[in-house]
């Protein structure tokens, strides 16, 4: 589990290449503190385990899955990345809840200033819009940002000169694709709102009609 605050900005130092896979080494220094194989790292916002590390980098392999869903089939030597530690109990929680687990990706299809802000527009599949809220939390490379317009085609977020400056997301071209996990809570209340009953105690489906006659709503 993540929060959505990018300790570092990595460097890819390697890519080994299978057929749909691939391994991928990162150069870092103050993720690597107190690492360890077989913990969670997340880079550009998904959830990777370390499978060896040593003086100021790390290996992670990355899946056929992780491969289709996300934007890392994509990295190259020297590109940069967004890393974060998983979470201690004893942390702040400065972002929001991830988990690592990316949804889809989604294109930067805008990019403007606006006196200290910067200001990306992210074109993405509706299903993905449809768990994007105004005010609400989505991240993008892993890291944790407020959503400040959505529409039926995109959304935009703005981003303060730290995160643009601490995250790749300051560097990023009209075009690039980003890494999106969207808000979870969103998603199981979809899953709850659309789920049957079941059993023999005649209970109802849960509905919005369903929670106001019940005076949850």
């Amino acid at each position: 589990m993540f929060t959505g605050i990018v300790e570092e900005i990595g460097n890819v130092k390697n890519i080994a290449r299978g057929s749909r896979s691939i391994r991928l080494s990162v150069n870092c220094e103050k993720i690597l503190d107190d690492i360890k194989t077989g913990d969670s790292i997340s880079v550009n916002g998904t959830c990777l385990t370390v499978t060896n590390y040593g003086m100021g980098w790390f290996n992670a392999d990355v899946m056929p899955e992780t491969m289709r869903r996300t934007n890392l089939g994509q990295l190259n030597i020297s590109d940069k990345v967004n890393l974060e530690r998983a979470l201690k109990l004893s942390d702040r929680l400065g972002g929001h809840i991830l988990n690592g687990h990316i949804d889809s990706t989604g294109i930067v299809a805008g990019k403007r200033e606006e006196d200290n802000a910067v200001w990306l527009t992210i074109e993405a599949h509706d299903k993905i819009l449809k768990y994007i809220i105004i005010k609400g939390s989505v991240a993008l490379d892993g890291a944790s940002l407020t959503v400040a317009h959505v529409d039926e085609s995109c959304f935009k977020v703005s981003l303060i000169p730290f995160t643009a400056g601490a995250t790749i997301l300051g560097s990023k071209k009209i075009g690039d694709t980003v890494n999106i996990e969207c808000d979870i809570i969103g998603k199981y209340v979809e899953k709850l709102m659309g789920c049957k009953a079941s059993g023999e105690d005649g209970r109802k489906d849960l509905t919005m009609g369903f929670l106001e006659e019940n005076g949850f709503i």
